[in-house]
């Protein structure tokens, strides 16, 4: 009968429950530390956190090869920035966007689905002013786009895609194609509102204009490849790739690259007067020998020596001497 309390226990132990015993604030410290986590049934994430991070990895990769383009396309400094990759249900983005807008539905072959392509109408007038040779400036008042306009910006768009093919060909190779351009959101409901995408934010800065950019892609669609959306399997293809195929890769670009290749037959030193004067049947002298060898330059390089001759009724060298050494 060792476990049943005695009064004067009860009293005591009701007693430190009124006015707060140490035993309490010991139960009340132990409470406090646990950490809980709200979950939302109706709305749960199905895009882990470690995919959310390939994402951005894939998208930072596509910022540089964006920034690069539309320097060089437009005539200016264009910095893409990615700000944030995201998990939130379709309709929460659906219901952000301003009309009009500009959203580029994009077919994500070979994998089933559309992902959308938004961009600020401020960045999509000031590229477009830059293509015409303007200076870039902000639009005073967003209006309807054009035909001409229009057509400007889906050949940019389409440009774009061709860089986000680059993009995920760590993941998988995709051939992204414009299926069409809406400037109205309500005219490009691609899939529920409760359904989960992942939205990837740019920033965008074209000369005096600033503006974002952002990528729709359901989780439908990119569900056959999320065991490749890892850090890990992204690393992995890093590592490996390159080591395999490195040789292989070099050898072929090498084979293919076109290289002038010249021979020097000789040089004399004439003065500009002589220069106006020349005409059909005058002669030079050269600082060399018809019997002499001639110098054969690759590129700017100095590698052979040869003889002058003809084969197949045609001019030709025949190698005589190779420079080992790259002589200027």
């Amino acid at each position: 009968m060792g476990d049943i309390l005695s009064q004067s226990e009860i009293d005591d132990i009701l007693r430190q429950l009124t006015e707060g015993g140490p035993e309490t604030d010991n139960l009340e410290d132990g409470a406090s530390d646990k950490k809980v986590k709200v979950f939302d049934f109706k709305r749960p994430s199905k895009f882990a956190k470690d995919q959310l991070k390939t994402l951005n990895i894939i998208h930072d990769n596509y910022a540089r090869l964006v920034t690069n383009y539309l320097t060089a396309y437009l005539r200016t400094l264009v910095r893409v920035d990615v700000i944030a990759v995201d998990a939130l249900p379709y309709g929460d983005f659906s219901n952000s966007l301003t009309n009009p807008d500009v959203m580029a539905i994009i077919d994500f072959s070979p994998l089933s689905g559309s992902v959308i392509l938004e961009m600020s109408p401020t960045i999509a007038f000031c590229c477009i002013d830059r293509i015409l040779g303007g200076r870039g400036a902000m639009m005073q008042e967003i209006r309807e786009f054009t035909e001409i306009e229009s057509a400007l910006l889906e050949r940019t768009i389409a440009h774009l895609l061709s860089h986000y093919r680059t993009a995920w060909e760590n993941v998988i190779e995709i051939t992204p194609r414009l299926e069409k351009t809406e400037t109205n959101p309500q005219f490009a409901q691609i899939i529920s509102p409760n359904e989960m995408v992942a939205l990837v934010t740019f920033n965008i800065k074209v000369s005096e204009a600033e503006g974002m950019m952002n990528i729709c892609i359901p989780y439908m669609v990119v569900e056959p490849i999320m065991s490749r959306l890892t850090t890990k399997y992204w690393y992995s293809l890093i590592e490996k790739e390159p080591i395999a195929n490195a040789k292989e890769m070099l050898e072929h670009k090498l084979e293919n690259t076109y290289i002038p290749v010249r021979g020097v037959l000789g040089s004399s030193n004439i003065t500009v007067a002589e220069l106006l004067e020349l005409s059909v049947g005058d002669v030079l002298p050269l600082d060399r020998g018809v019997c002499e060898e001639v110098d054969v330059y690759v590129g700017e390089l100095r590698k052979f020596k040869a003889r002058p001759g003809v084969m197949r009724k045609k001019a030709a060298l025949k190698v005589t001497q190779v420079h080992l050494k790259e002589e200027g």
